[in-house]
């Protein structure tokens, strides 16, 4: 356990380190440099799915988009095809995201599951766009390599329902040499991340989900808090604003050392209603929304209104190096 405390407080003063002198070989690592940074205040703004908005979510051109829009990390979504290939889909089964029952129409019993599918079934389906809106011909579901080789340097990844394939994930990062530049999150307890990371030279960031309102999250907050294990980041979510949950679990995260990153995609993981991206979208001033996060001390935020959001933080000068 002590070296897994001092593993990570090596990598926040190598990174603080970094931050000073403001020279890094590409636009991935300073923003990883952010995120190892507990002092920044520097608001890193995470895309959730790419610009789904826009074009199929997880597909290459909703992260092309995210990347031109100036944002900092891209969030995707990963499950295995029955030929142990790791394609970018949120689902677990690729009826929502794909034309799926158009091209296996003749097929009635055939499974949709990810898990079911090769990689070159997966490749004859096409993207449905904007939540099944519109079929998108020319696109495909892209690998997590090919994903990869697209944000290569250019932006940081987190990679969401990915934690059951760390060691799947790490050789391709490894190989890219895009270690550094990937965050994976999870739930699981400190002896077994630290196992995990153990196993490997290099890892890709970590950081733990808090839900601080369900007892599982707060117990465990409370074991890296208690144990003196100090995370890059905490990811905290909560339903409602009821109590001093959140407020109070910010306070002791910021007194430990490491940032907070909180999703505003859904009201229900961050307050409730009022206090999502969609509440900002619709106020006149989006700052009367997000405002509120920054003044807990939030440097990290997942959206689905990347634009609304980075323009705010660029007016009010949250979101320059």
């Amino acid at each position: 356990m002590k070296n897994l405390i001092i593993s990570f407080l090596l990598l926040c003063v190598c990174a603080v380190s970094c931050c000073t002198n403001q020279e890094f070989p590409n636009r991935a690592e300073a923003i990883a440099a952010q995120i190892h940074n507990p002092s920044s205040e520097y608001v890193i703004v995470a895309c959730h799915r790419g610009d789904w908005r826009n074009w199929p979510e997880n597909s290459i051109p909703a992260i092309e988009s995210v990347i031109n829009m100036g944002a900092d990390i891209v969030e995707i979504d990963i499950h295995m095809t029955s030929d142990s290939v790791l394609v970018l889909c949120h689902d677990s089964d690729v009826k929502r995201t794909t034309n799926f029952r158009k091209v296996f129409r003749g097929e009635p019993g055939k499974s949709a599951k990810v898990a079911d599918l090769t990689l070159a079934e997966i490749k004859s389906l096409s993207l449905n766009r904007m939540h099944q809106a519109a079929v998108i011909d020319t696109l495909r579901m892209p690998t997590l390599r090919e994903a990869l080789e697209c944000t290569r340097d250019r932006i940081c990844v987190n990679i969401d329902k990915g934690y059951d394939y760390y060691d799947n994930v790490l050789a391709i990062t490894e190989e890219l040499g895009v270690t550094g530049q990937v965050l994976i999150k999870g739930k699981k307890p400190i002896d077994v991340v630290k196992a995990d990371m153990e196993a490997h030279p290099h890892n890709m960031m970590y950081m733990p989900i808090v839900d601080i309102q369900k007892e599982k999250g707060k117990a465990l907050l409370e074991s890296y808090l208690s144990q003196g294990v100090v995370p890059l980041a905490y990811e905290v979510c909560w339903q409602n604003n009821d109590d001093d949950a959140f407020p109070e679990a910010c306070r002791k995260i910021r007194e430990q050392g490491s940032k907070i990153w909180v999703n505003t995609i859904w009201a229900s993981l961050c307050g409730g209603a009022g206090n999502d991206d969609d509440a900002a979208y619709l106020a006149s001033d989006p700052g009367r929304v997000y405002q509120q996060y920054i003044d807990a001390g939030v440097t990290m935020i997942q959206t689905d209104r990347p634009e609304l959001l980075i323009a705010w933080l660029t007016k009010t000068g949250r979101h320059k190096y």
